[in-house]
């Protein structure tokens, strides 16, 4: 369980970084209890407003939480470093305990350190993201689709964090691209559709040759999937859950194809199914198949897509970090990947979620991909 665990790494701070401070013991309690209310902000506002997906309170106090949760997790990771080199420290003086004033100046060290990490971090994280272009090389690509770009856009996690101002600068840039289609794979908001009415608005202005065709992801469905499916409709995209579309570009022929996220069958809906959604599609057109995870990609090799494009876990958000995240999915975190004849791209996403607002060393991105013929 998620919760028992930050306790532990609470409960590690107070003893190895407040309890030992030169401090009065009442301040010490209120640091520890402070301390408390951070590490566990996710609990609380599941208390006060039914879920820690979306907090509907203003930006800057997101913001706030965010910076002081991550500082949390930072100073815990800092922690540790600092007790191993006090414990290798210790091991080459043969037992003998290092200076008490060096290691008070270590835990107030760990402390800004991980602060200050923690501000540059957020304030990366809640930046509108730079272009990053991919160059697909697919296997007996017709030549109408040699130079066919397309824009992914993923995990916008749309909020009062990523709020309307900034949806507006990314769709003026996915559109400054000018690109032939552009895709979304899942994790477009996290709130209600009335709650993010105004926020999502933008997106209708997403401007393509082939329009905006999109597959969900799970937080759609922790808010509703079938209402989020209207108002993305509503919207002007094409959503497809296991389903496809074909694009007729000047002649050549493409497949997009988009399944269902793994979180559908708690909620009574079907799970991704890409057989399904290839199904009645034209057996000569390359493949590419949205979906939010990067998951089952042995299988959708085998089921013969081209490409799959998938997004979900944000790239890792911080550099070292993104490992422990690459083997919670499968090995696949960022950047490109090839199984069998397949291409898997993973994107670091272009938002992010509005509980761990941080990025350091793994930006976010709009993706615009360049379709060109295999050698």
């Amino acid at each position: 369980m998620f919760f028992p665990y930050v306790y532990l790494a609470y409960l590690y701070l107070v003893l190895r970084l407040i309890a030992p401070l030169p401090l009065q013991r009442a301040t010490r309690i209120g640091l520890g209890l402070g301390l408390l209310l951070v590490c566990q902000h996710h609990l609380i506002q599941r208390w006060v407003f039914g879920t820690m997906f979306s907090p509907e309170i203003p930006r800057i106090f997101i913001i706030l939480l965010g910076w002081l949760y991550c500082s949390f997790l930072l100073v815990l990771l800092l922690q540790l470093l600092a007790d191993l080199a006090l414990l290798a420290a210790w091991a080459l003086r043969r037992g003998r305990a290092v200076d008490a004033r060096l290691t008070l100046r270590m835990r107030y060290a760990v402390v800004a350190f991980g602060a200050l990490l923690s501000a540059v971090g957020v304030g990366q994280a809640v930046q509108v993201p730079e272009v990053r272009r991919v160059e697909l090389a697919i296997r007996d690509l017709p030549p109408a689709l040699i130079g066919f770009r397309m824009v992914q856009l993923t995990d916008l996690h749309i909020s009062r964090l990523m709020h309307g101002a900034w949806v507006r600068e990314v769709v003026e840039r996915s559109n400054a691209l000018r690109p032939d289609l552009v895709v979304i794979t899942g994790d477009l908001i996290d709130g209600s559709p009335q709650a993010r009415a105004g926020d999502v608005r933008p997106l209708a202005e997403l401007a393509a040759r082939h329009g905006v065709i999109a597959s969900l992801g799970n937080h759609e469905y922790y808010f509703g999937a079938e209402r989020w499916t209207r108002a993305f409709e509503g919207l002007g995209m094409r959503v497809l859950a296991n389903r496809h579309a074909t694009i007729d570009h000047d002649g050549g022929r493409l497949t997009i194809a988009g399944v269902t996220d793994p979180v559908a069958p708690r909620f009574g809906m079907e799970g991704p199914g890409t057989r399904r959604a290839l199904e009645g599609s034209a057996p000569d057109a390359p493949v590419v198949l949205l979906s939010h995870q990067p998951i089952g990609v042995a299988a959708n090799a085998e089921a013969g897509i081209d490409v799959q494009l998938s997004g979900h876990t944000h790239g890792g958000m911080i550099r070292g970090v993104d490992q422990v995240v690459k083997r919670a999915n499968g090995g696949y975190v960022s950047g490109g990947y090839r199984i069998g004849g397949m291409q898997l791209y993973v994107s670091n996403g272009t938002g992010l979620w509005n509980g761990f607002p941080i990025r350091l060393g793994v930006p976010a991105e709009i993706t615009e991909f360049v379709l060109k013929r295999a050698q």
